[in-house]
């Protein structure tokens, strides 16, 4: 390739990391490439709960049209933050290797309020999915707003009489601040895929669709594929309390999904075995086991509680 990759990128420290482990796996292949820095939508409203703006695409669109305008050559997302259905005339370029899917709680001073189900304490999140599990889990707990990038919302922790907050284990370990005072929450079930890094492109740039498709990552492809599927068939986005995890273990998809109400109160949850040559529509499928079992009455009530 004769001229120089424009790789979009949002700018706090976390989207950088990203575009730049892009940049550095193209100059392993040759492919020569610069950053160009745009501000989202969801970097200027800091304030504002994510789902009373509309999150759906908030952190994307900005580099979307950048895109579209032919500003830049390709972007780069935190996967779980794409909307299932891209804009059009963008595509999927490459998802690289999957890194924790796991979700954390930082905690202030100890863990103590965890040991009971009964227990009273602050939470801070901005997610309605972590927070419609937590509150699952611990019905007596309050939910605090928690906005801004990954130093912001750590800083806030410590700032706020807040008992802890829940953070993507991948966003904090890619950029090394995970404090020392945290856990894995192993019992939450992630966001769709969560860990993942994907790549996107004009759909009609063959030259950069070719040259992405080096760094693709087959295994995180194949098994976040079938997660969105499942997010997308319950017609969910990032502001449903919708969850997915697909593995892939001894050429089996181990896959679990869930749905919650946005209080936590409510909920259905599918887990299966698939053999992986019959894992195309097993997104598709568990998504419409759960419907079956009155799925759309629970997103139903959270469009009118949103709404």
């Amino acid at each position: 390739m004769s001229k120089v990759l424009r790789i979009g990128t949002r700018e706090s420290q976390l989207a950088v990391w990203q575009a730049e482990l892009v940049k550095s796996q193209l100059a392993q292949n040759n492919i020569e490439s610069e950053l160009v820095f745009i501000k989202s939508e969801g970097d200027i409203d800091l304030v504002t709960p994510l789902y009373e703006i509309g999150v759906q695409g908030i952190f994307t669109k900005t580099l979307d049209a950048a895109l579209l305008s032919r500003r830049i050559d390709l972007a780069v997302h935190s996967m779980k933050d794409v909307p299932v259905q891209l804009a059009k005339g963008i595509v999927q370029a490459a998802v690289l290797k999957r890194a924790s899917y796991k979700d954390i709680l930082v905690y202030k001073n100890d863990t103590g309020f965890l040991n009971e189900k009964n227990s009273v304490a602050t939470i801070a999140t901005s997610s309605i999915r972590r927070k419609a599990q937590w509150l699952h889990q611990y019905p007596n707990h309050t939910i605090e707003n928690l906005r801004g990038n990954v130093n912001t919302r750590l800083q806030k922790v410590k700032d706020n009489n807040w008992n802890g907050a829940i953070f993507a284990a991948a966003g904090v370990e890619r950029i090394n601040v995970r404090p020392e005072n945290s856990i894995d929450i192993t019992w939450m079930l992630p966001a769709p895929a969560q860990g993942a890094i994907m790549i996107v492109c004009n759909e009609d740039d063959a030259e950069t669709k070719a040259v992405c498709a080096s760094l693709n990552d087959e295994t995180t492809a194949a098994c976040t594929k079938i997660e969105r599927d499942f997010l997308k068939t319950l017609m969910g986005g990032c502001s449903t309390p919708i969850s997915a995890l697909a593995e892939i273990e001894n050429d089996k998809i181990h896959f679990k999904g869930n749905i919650f109400s946005l209080d936590g109160t409510r909920f259905l949850e599918t887990e299966r075995l698939i053999d992986i040559n019959n894992a195309i529509t097993s997104g598709i499928d568990a998504a419409k086991e759960l419907l079956n079992r009155g799925a759309d009455k629970i997103t139903a009530a959270i469009r009118n509680a949103i709404i």
